[in-house]
């Protein structure tokens, strides 16, 4: 039983980390029961989010272009999970780009997800994963098709023909530096606040590029200072490298019992900040939310 699994999973994840190493948040603990909604590209550096972005990632189509035909799915296509996404999804062409994503797509019954505009279906995007309401940031549109960010992979997007969604407007935004350990939540283009992190360790760095706020869980354990855990879309780039009993996991933003490790390199590739940062992140940022990792902003934002 997938509860069962997990419990084993979670276990062994526990006596780890009671034995030193930084917990990554399981993936598939994240079952409906406990996980709500809430309200590696070469490194280069990249420009700080600004309210005067341009708008190519939601921007609409021009009336000239034709509509690429979908092509029909077959019925036996695997659906997106928490277990890694299925290969032949695209690269994400704006890994690197910190513009905001300000729409999100929901599904509103199983939608077929392309690997291009008319080209091959490859897998199905449900209305809910584990029980959770799915919201993928949009980050591309074409007459008849939209992209948007690939839940369960890294830097992957998929392209979806109209209808059978609806969209949401996303009005936050989360940029992680990995040289400064600083995450900044901006909202509407600009800085609302700036916290120091600890990041993944050598060999289990948290992930480059852009992912988005999955849904949130309840702490499994009193390791990560009572405070709710926000799982990502995003997974490690090398399962093999994280310790066995933490195989099959999502990358998380989570506090922990101290803060004393803050600004290291010491997690499993998972973002930790204060328990008063993600409480207030918990309060005000909706799942759906972009989050960018970025080796540095090549302007501090002001909030640093």
């Amino acid at each position: 039983m997938l509860f069962d699994r997990l419990t084993s999973r979670w276990t062994l994840g526990w006596l780890i980390a009671a034995l030193g190493v930084p917990l990554l948040l399981v993936a598939t603990l994240l079952v409906g029961r406990t996980l709500t909604g809430s309200p590696a590209p070469a490194p280069v550096p990249a420009a700080a989010p600004v309210v005067t972005a341009p708008p190519s990632p939601t921007a609409s189509p021009t009336p000239q272009e034709s509509v690429p035909p979908a092509a029909p799915a077959p019925d036996d296509l695997p659906v997106v999970t928490y277990d890694p996404a299925p290969r032949g999804f695209p690269a994400d062409p704006g890994t690197g780009d910190t513009r905001p994503l300000t729409a999100g797509l929901t599904p509103t019954r199983a939608v077929a997800a392309y690997d291009a505009p008319g080209g091959r279906p490859l897998a199905f995007l449900a209305p809910t994963i584990s029980g959770v309401k799915l919201t993928m940031p949009i980050v591309d549109r074409r007459v008849g098709w939209t992209a948007v960010l690939l839940p369960s992979a890294n830097r992957r997007i998929a392209w979806l023909p109209a209808g059978g969604w609806s969209t949401v407007d996303l009005p936050d935004q989360i940029v992680v530096e990995r040289r400064p350990h600083r995450l900044t939540w901006y909202r509407n283009g600009r800085a609302v606040r700036s916290w120091e992190v600890s990041l993944g360790r050598p060999g289990q760095s948290t992930p480059l590029g852009r992912t988005f706020i999955l849904g949130r869980t309840p702490p499994p354990q009193s390791v990560y200072g009572g405070v709710d855990i926000f799982a990502l879309g995003a997974i490690p780039d090398d399962p093999d490298a994280v310790p066995t009993g933490l195989r099959g996991a999502h990358i998380g933003l989570h506090s922990w019992y101290t803060d004393d490790p803050l600004g290291k390199n010491v997690t499993n590739g998972c973002i930790r900040l204060t328990r008063s940062g993600q409480r207030k992140l918990l309060a005000e940022v909706p799942a759906g939310t972009s989050v960018v990792v970025v080796d540095q902003l090549t302007t501090p934002p002001a909030t640093a």
